[in-house]
Order: structure tokens, then sequence, then C-alpha cells
């Protein structure tokens, strides 16, 4: 009796590939750095809804464009094996080709340069040069970042430096650079707020790469995760959370106006949740719905702690 063979899989079309290829589920994290500088410049009476807008425009632009280089930087670098244990890439699997590929990055590359510039007219306009051309540099220095983590000649998240990258831009660029293009001045202590979304976005990678670690470690891409090993990753991830929750803390005693400033606390338990799910799961592929319950919990503190701000 002759065995009948499995049926290929039903191609995907061009517009789901790419619409995967963007992981969307990614961009909420992405726009919470904004959302916190929003909220935190509202509290101060210097919100601008446009520079908002725009900011967050840029940044789902930066995103998708990091989300790009990474499919097809990890392709070409070997990170995206058969040993993978996350989703399949499109690159990997073949839905979109290398050459689209980088296509795809040179688009997102212009028209995160065009967002970016209309957001710096619409924030400073025609005065203040210099702050124009910091800005447009830091700019410069987030689309480099974009490509560069695991895409180019040496990608620095291959070295483990992907979770500074993270915590810089995810954390301190976003919200102190969102808070600044609306007020014009930068408190001192919007860095502890702008560290704390830099912890949580740092503990979302650290995830993803604590499930990646075995075909990270084969591909010789040298994450956190993989220079500490799976159990001191864990602990990592614990420390990153605390000391998360531990600057948002620091920023209410520091600027204590009302009690619905510890609304943020609300999130704890989910904060806590995560940590002792990801300390307890050493299957690798049952680390991926713990990856997106971070940032969703990313997501739920930021809201909780701007809505507390502006109450």
């Amino acid at each position: 009796m002759a065995i009948s063979s499995p049926a290929a899989p039903a191609p995907v079309s061009p517009i789901k590939a790419w619409i995967s290829a963007f992981r969307p589920r990614t961009l909420p994290l992405a726009l919470a750095s904004i959302m916190a500088g929003g909220f935190l410049a509202a509290s101060h009476g210097h919100f601008r809804g446009s520079v908002v807008g725009l900011a967050a425009l840029t940044t789902i632009l930066l995103q998708i464009l990091s989300n790009l280089a990474n499919d097809y930087g990890d392709s070409q670098n070997g990170a995206d094996s058969v040993h993978r244990e996350g989703p399949q890439r499109a690159v990997q699997s073949g839905a979109i080709t290398p050459a689209q590929m980088k296509k795809g990055m040179g688009l997102f590359g212009a028209l995160s340069l065009v967002s970016g510039l209309l957001l710096l007219w619409e924030a400073l306009g025609t005065a203040g040069a210099w702050i124009f051309l910091a800005f447009f540099v830091l700019g410069l220095s987030a689309i480099w970042a974009a490509v560069n983590y695991t895409a180019g000649s040496k990608p620095y998240g291959y070295a483990g430096l992907g979770d500074l990258s993270v915590f810089v831009f995810f954390g301190l660029v976003g919200v102190c650079g969102t808070y600044f293009l609306q007020a014009g001045t930068l408190p001192l202590p919007v860095l502890l707020p702008a560290a704390a979304l830099g912890c949580f976005a740092t503990a979302v990678l650290n995830v993803n790469n604590i499930r990646d670690i075995r075909s990270d470690a084969l591909a010789g891409k040298i994450t956190i995760p993989v220079r500490l090993g799976p159990q001191r990753a864990r602990v990592y991830h614990a420390v990153l959370l605390t000391a998360g929750l531990v600057c948002a803390v620091a920023y209410v005693l520091l600027t204590y106006r009302s009690p619905w400033q510890w609304l943020f606390l609300l999130s704890a338990p989910l904060l806590v949740r995560n940590a002792a799910a990801v300390w307890q799961c050493q299957d690798s592929m049952q680390l991926d719905p713990l990856l997106k319950q971070m940032a969703l919990t990313t997501l739920v503190f930021t809201l909780l702690f701007g809505l507390g701000q502006v109450l």
C-alpha cells in the first residue's frame, strides 16, 4: 500500500507575508515610551497632540524597519535556522526573498527619516538650529541602530549589545525625547520613568533571547542570556522588572502631588507573575506567550502610570 506524503503548506500571500514580517505585536511596546512622554508632558501642562502623533508615527516606522532588518539579518547570519524555537521568519521561510526584504528596509528607512524630519519641524520649527541638528543626528542614530542590530557586517546584537540599545531607545530616548519636543525642557526626574520603560522593554527582549538561547549560541549570536546561561538570565529578568518598578516609585516620591500617582502599582502583580513564570518555565517554546505577556504588561504599566500623573 502506497503511503501518501503530507500535503505541502499553502503558500502565504505577499500581503500576509509582509504584515507578518512587520510583527504587529511588537508595535504597542514601541509606542509605550511615546505614550509615557506624552502623559508626563501633559501632567506638566506641555501636551502637544501633533508632536506626540508624529513621534508615534516615527516610532512605528522605526520599529517596522528594525523588525525587517532583524528578519533579514538573522537569516543571513544563521540565527534563523532549524534550531530556532520561535515562529518562522519571512526570509527564513522563503515567503519574502532577501532582495525584497532589503528593498522593504530601504523604504521604511526613508519613511522613518521623512517622518522624523516632519516631527522636528512641527516641534522646533526654525528656532534652535543646534537642537534641531542634535535631534536629527539622534534620529539617524535610531535608524542605524534599527538596521544594524542583526544586519550589516558587524551586527551589535551578536555582541550582546542589544539590551543596551533597547534600554536607550525604548526608554531614555523615547520618553525624554517626546517630553522635550513638547516642553522644550527636560526635568531630571523624567529620567526615572524613562529608565523604567527601558528596563521593561529590555525585559521583553530578554524573554525572547532566553527562548532563542540555543539557536543563538549555535549561530554565534552572543546575547546576554547566552553569556549568562539560562538560569542567571532569569535572575537578570527579575532584576530588570524590579529596577523598573523601583524607578517608577522613586519618581512618584520625588514629584508627589496626588494618591493617583500610585495607580501604576496595580500593574505590579502582573510583573511578579511574569517574573515567576519566566523563572519556572524551562521549555523554550512555552516562553513565547510570556514574551507577549511582558509586552502587554509594559503597556498596562504605561497607561496606569500615565493616567496617575494626569488625574
